[in-house]
């Protein structure tokens, strides 16, 4: 085996076993730090109702629609959705790549070259909202209650996390819904391996002081301090 071979067969091992040393590093911070709670005794308040939602692979921020604190239907649209329908009580947030969102409507549909720039900080972001007559408690949709303060907060965060016009309006993408009652619109920042909708999720729980991980990449991350 010639010398140049041998470096070729030296350098791919080495590369394999860095991928392999990374990816167990990075699975045993997710179970490490997502098992590690913060705010483990948030102030106890029946104020302001939320939820925190499921799909079983994304989590939304659920919150009502209107209080004497915030009106989200200034800004979150009902003629921006199909149904147009403005008796709802709650208003659903996710962050996440909005290739992800957009072209991935089901995930027989992902693409590689979606995953990797999703993956790999090269996307962009959208945010998801969907509007809820009511919402059921279950193993994947969490209520708890939080102080006004607290709520501000939260809804601070959320704002934060939307693009906006030189109107300083929400930018509303166009001709994109999953079903009758949701919209998108642009989102800041960029999804990648450290960060993701989840990751957002579980931070919006800690702009509210309430009960998160220390780091989470993934949904059960955040339900394991509920559940």
């Amino acid at each position: 085996m010639n010398k140049k071979l041998k470096q070729a067969f030296k350098f791919t091992g080495r590369f394999i076993l860095g991928i392999v040393a990374f990816l167990a590093v990075y699975i045993l911070a997710i179970l490490i730090c997502s098992h590690i709670t913060v705010n483990n005794e948030p102030e106890a308040s029946s104020d302001v109702t939320i939820f925190i939602n499921s799909n079983g692979v994304h989590t939304d921020i659920v919150v009502p629609v209107k209080n004497e604190i915030k009106d989200w239907s200034k800004e979150i649209l009902y003629i921006h959705t199909k149904s147009k329908d403005s008796i709802m009580k709650y208003v659903a947030f996710g962050w996440g790549d909005k290739g992800f969102y957009l072209d991935t409507p089901e995930w027989s549909d992902l693409k590689a070259s979606t995953a990797a720039k999703a993956a790999f900080y090269l996307g962009t972001s959208a945010m998801h909202t969907r509007y809820y007559t009511d919402l059921k408690e279950d193993d994947s949709c969490v209520k708890i209650t939080i102080s006004k303060k607290d709520y501000e907060s939260l809804a601070q965060y959320i704002s934060d996390s939307f693009q906006y016009g030189e109107d300083k309006k929400n930018l509303w993408i166009a001709n994109h819904s999953y079903g009758q009652y949701d919209a998108f619109y642009e989102g800041k920042g960029k999804y990648s391996l450290f960060y993701t909708c989840n990751t957002w999720a579980n931070n919006a729980l800690k702009a509210a002081n309430q009960r998160a991980a220390l780091w989470t990449v993934y949904e059960g991350g955040i339900f394991t301090h509920y559940r």
